[in-house]
């Protein structure tokens, strides 16, 4: 259900309306939110959600590339790799809002808020590349020529024996990039983002709420705690399921 959030959180935000052309009717009912005046606790939700959901599968292309008899491909995919494990997330978050739209045509414009998630997904899918190839060099070479023996091509034998086999043996590995990277979420402030660490430090900021600092902070500790251990706890479920 939490998934289901946060493409419910933009459709709302965006804005939408009744729209009925052949009988000449418009009626709106939401108008559109900018994404500069989006926080809080959904925005937390939404950058998130929408990395973990791309960078795994961007992060299990880049293993098995990393792992190809083509060079072109291993190489591509180790620089890729290697580059975005060696840059600090926050410098990741000021190049695609300050840097990237510079390399852009002038009429072009990427809202600030896509560049962001942009960013941390590739930034986190590196490190979800190293996460699944541990898991693909841990399978014996047996598996690859069984597969072979099959008759099974490159993409039918990771799809049907490797992949399967490799990831509910990094279970944990990926659960702890995913809590990694909903903790770091909190970056996105350096950018002028506000999410939900950052409307607690902007309600300190309030002439009507000075003085509840620590209870704020104490509060967020707590909500990033329970959807962290909650995290943890799936991933030990998943592994008692696969018998990992």
């Amino acid at each position: 259900m939490i998934f289901i959030f946060p493409f419910l959180a933009i459709w709302l935000i965006g804005g939408f309306a009744i729209d009925i052309e052949f009988l000449e009717i418009y009626i709106p009912i939401l108008e559109e939110v900018d994404t500069r005046v989006w926080g809080g606790l959904s925005l937390t939700f939404i950058m998130a959600i929408f990395a973990m959901l791309f960078c795994f599968p961007i992060g299990i292309i880049l293993a098995l590339g990393r792992r190809s008899e083509l060079p072109t491909i291993k190489y591509a995919s180790v620089a890729f790799i290697e580059f975005w494990r060696g840059v600090p997330l926050i410098t990741v978050l000021f190049m695609a809002s300050v840097m990237f739209p510079l390399f852009l045509p002038g009429d072009t414009n990427v809202d600030k808020l896509m560049r962001c998630v942009i960013g941390i997904t590739l930034f986190e899918a590196a490190y979800m590349a190293e996460v699944v190839r541990g898991g693909l060099q841990a399978l014996p070479k047996g598996q690859y020529d069984a597969a072979k023996s099959l008759g099974m091509g490159y993409w039918q034998m990771n799809a049907l024996i490797i992949l399967p086999q490799a990831l509910k043996i990094v279970i944990p590995g990926i659960a702890n990039t995913f809590i990694a990277l909903f903790k770091d979420t909190p970056l996105i402030l350096v950018v002028g983002l506000l999410e939900f660490l950052g409307m607690i430090k902007l309600a300190g900021a309030n002439p009507e709420w000075l003085g509840f600092a620590v209870e704020g902070y104490v509060f967020a500790a707590t909500v990033y705690w329970i959807f962290c251990f909650s995290m943890s706890r799936y991933s030990q479920r998943l592994e008692i399921r696969f018998s990992t």
